[in-house]
């Protein structure tokens, strides 16, 4: 599989976006961590590119300012997935096709399983309490 971050530079076209000089602990979409004290971000709202037309959403997310790591795509992120969280696979139109909560530990069993089906595009990872977009798995 691969996995898609945001890169801080997309937080540039938010003009309402926020500079926070220190929130740790929130999820970085640009390296897939959590941050620490003292790590400039920005929050702003993103709109994930594998959701299209009506099932395009906008929602708050965080990343670096200035990124200073580089996190591996080619395998999930355990420190995002240490709870509960969303899978939400699309097809090739951006159309949601299925979506269902996952447990730690069973996310690349069940990634895998809708990558099994070939209507099955791409998958976005999100927060199950608020819904927030962390990352996006295609094929690899």
């Amino acid at each position: 599989m691969r996995i898609h971050n945001v890169l801080p530079a997309a937080a540039l076209s938010d003009t309402g976006r926020e500079y926070r000089a220190s929130e740790p602990g929130v999820p970085l979409r640009c390296c897939l961590r959590k941050s620490l004290p003292d790590e400039p971000v920005w929050l702003f709202r993103y709109s994930p590119s594998n959701g299209k037309g009506p099932y395009a959403e906008v929602g708050p997310i965080f990343t670096h300012v200035d990124c200073p790591d580089s996190p591996s795509l080619d395998r999930l992120p355990v420190e995002l997935l240490n709870n509960p969280r969303i899978l939400r696979s699309y097809n090739a139109a951006g159309q949601i096709h299925d979506g269902e909560v996952v447990e730690p530990g069973s996310f690349d069993r069940v990634i895998e399983g809708l990558f099994d089906d070939p209507a099955v595009e791409s998958v976005q990872v999100r927060s199950l309490s608020h819904g927030c977009f962390f990352f996006g798995v295609t094929r690899a």
